[in-house]
């Protein structure tokens, strides 16, 4: 269960509109709410790492840590990394929740196709597949340059063409696994180079090591070339309140089209209150900032005592 996107935009507006304070539009909304849902986000890794400082409880529903990694599972993933040679492993980057598509039906003797549903963004931070009537391509069959699509070879036939994007949500690692049962260490490189130099020390793949570079890992003993996985954390989604104009010039919401906040939805009165913060500096209100401000201040001050 997600917090419904448009209940909080349409809150948000009457908070605003009560005493005829300004107007918030759908672009300005999601821009926000995506900022807000990200720190919201952000802030149960340090709160967790908080409540791991004080003395736990055993009740049912009041266990801060329980509850904040129960927030925090909602985003727990598991992928395949890849080899890259010389004991380098690829971590993986999508965890295919979030994908886009456009289909395009060719023409007869045409390259260039111009895309309208997939946005540059979209192809820059993300994993682009190319499908020819389902057909997996491999890169030298075709280039995409910003939003122009080239095929390599001139269509001789009609056929469909699918571009899909898959979104790099990669956000924080959490273990890497070597054949889905052995936990592989962390250790620093100054560490390594001690421990590699003693028989009694040194990896094994009964205890391989792995070392943080770059964003990619260094799995020790150099002759595992298979079978290595990463827990890890994604990203939450983008929030869209996605609408359509009605004849009278008016926005209505699409829900088959709109992403809905992937938080619990006992984060929804935050939520609410974040963008009202935000809001108010979008429409150059001061009060609106400093009452949501003082509430969210006094909310953090309870939930950390």
């Amino acid at each position: 269960m997600a917090i419904n996107v448009d209940t909080v935009y349409k809150t948000v507006l009457l908070i605003l509109n009560k005493e005829q304070r300004g107007y918030m539009t759908p672009d300005e909304f999601n821009k926000t709410a995506t900022q807000v849902q990200l720190e919201i986000f952000e802030n149960y890794f340090d709160n967790l790492n908080q409540q791991l400082r004080v003395s736990d409880n055993d009740s049912e529903y009041a266990d801060r840590q329980k509850n904040i990694d129960e927030q925090i599972s909602v985003f727990k993933t598991i992928g395949n990394c890849t080899y890259l040679g010389n004991s380098e492993w690829q971590l993986p980057t999508s965890s295919g929740i979030t994908t886009y598509n456009e289909t395009i039906v060719t023409v007869i003797s045409q390259q260039n196709y111009t895309l309208s549903v997939l946005t540059q963004a979209q192809i820059q931070n993300g994993q682009v597949k190319v499908y020819f009537n389902n057909i997996l391509q491999p890169a030298s069959a075709y280039t995409i340059n910003g939003l122009q699509l080239v095929l390599t070879s001139i269509p001789t036939t009609s056929f469909n063409i699918l571009i899909s994007v898959r979104e790099n949500d990669f956000y924080r690692l959490g273990t890497i696994i070597y054949k889905d049962e052995i936990e592989v260490q962390r250790i620093q490189r100054n560490n390594f180079l001690y421990v590699n130099r003693s028989p009694l020390t040194k990896p094994t793949k009964e205890y391989p090591l792995y070392i943080y570079e770059e964003n990619n890992v260094f799995v020790y003993p150099s002759d595992i070339t298979t079978a290595i996985s990463a827990s890890y954390v994604r990203k939450p989604k983008d929030v869209i309140w996605n609408f359509t104009m009605t004849p009278t010039f008016t926005y209505q919401y699409s829900p088959n089209t709109s992403q809905q906040f992937e938080l619990m939805p006992s984060e929804q009165t935050n939520v609410i209150l974040r963008i009202l913060l935000y809001s108010g500096v979008v429409i150059k209100d001061p009060q609106i900032i400093q009452v949501a401000a003082s509430q969210i201040q006094s909310e953090q001050i309870n939930s950390k005592s």
